[in-house]
């Protein structure tokens, strides 16, 4: 689907120079003298490169059209983690290296939303909230305030995130998946 250079936001991705690129930063510049333009730094979704590149903003670009499934975690091995689409029971195996560290967070029947582009998986969307147990967590130092500190805690799953005081080994917090944070205690 062809866009105008405009309409480039973050997180989307483009077809260019025959590759897929996922936009990391964009910026319009309009300038005193001559067109308007879009600077876009974009990162290959195939080789892991990095692009710097200038649109006019009367070119038009091609927006990857991607086909969204949701699927069920089921399992994982060395080198990949296994899913399941609940409809169809037919099962999809996706490469580590995909899914990164937020793959810790992954649970058993956690219901993800897989991305594919021309059939072959790219990305792996895990709900926004998990809820995830402390394994271990430093002690709060007496006289710190609730709400301008924080002490480093260890998940179940070897995650590090940062917690409140009060919080202690055992307890359950709900961990938002965007950003790997502390959201609240259950």
């Amino acid at each position: 689907m062809k866009i105008n250079a405009g309409e480039i936001r973050v997180g989307m991705l483009i077809e260019y120079k025959n590759d897929l690129w996922q936009v990391l930063k964009t910026q319009h510049v309009k300038p005193g003298k001559g067109g308007a333009f879009a600077q876009v730094e974009m990162k290959s979704v195939n080789k892991n490169t990095k692009l710097n590149e200038r649109f006019r903003s009367s070119e038009n670009v091609e927006k990857a059209s991607l086909d969204e499934t949701n699927f069920n975690y089921l399992y994982d091995d060395e080198q990949n983690y296994f899913f399941m689409d609940p409809k169809t029971f037919e099962q999809t195996e996706i490469k580590k290296e995909i899914i990164g560290e937020k793959g810790k967070l992954l649970t058993e029947n956690l219901e993800v939303t897989v991305s594919f582009y021309n059939e072959k998986p790219i990305s792996v969307e895990l709900p926004n909230q998990v809820t995830c147990k402390i394994k271990n967590t430093d002690a709060a130092l007496k006289g710190q305030t609730v709400s301008s500190s924080y002490k480093p805690a260890v998940l179940e799953n070897g995650l590090s995130v940062q917690v409140p005081p009060f919080i202690e080994a055992g307890d359950n917090i709900i961990v938002d998946t965007r950003n790997l944070e502390y959201v609240k205690k259950i």
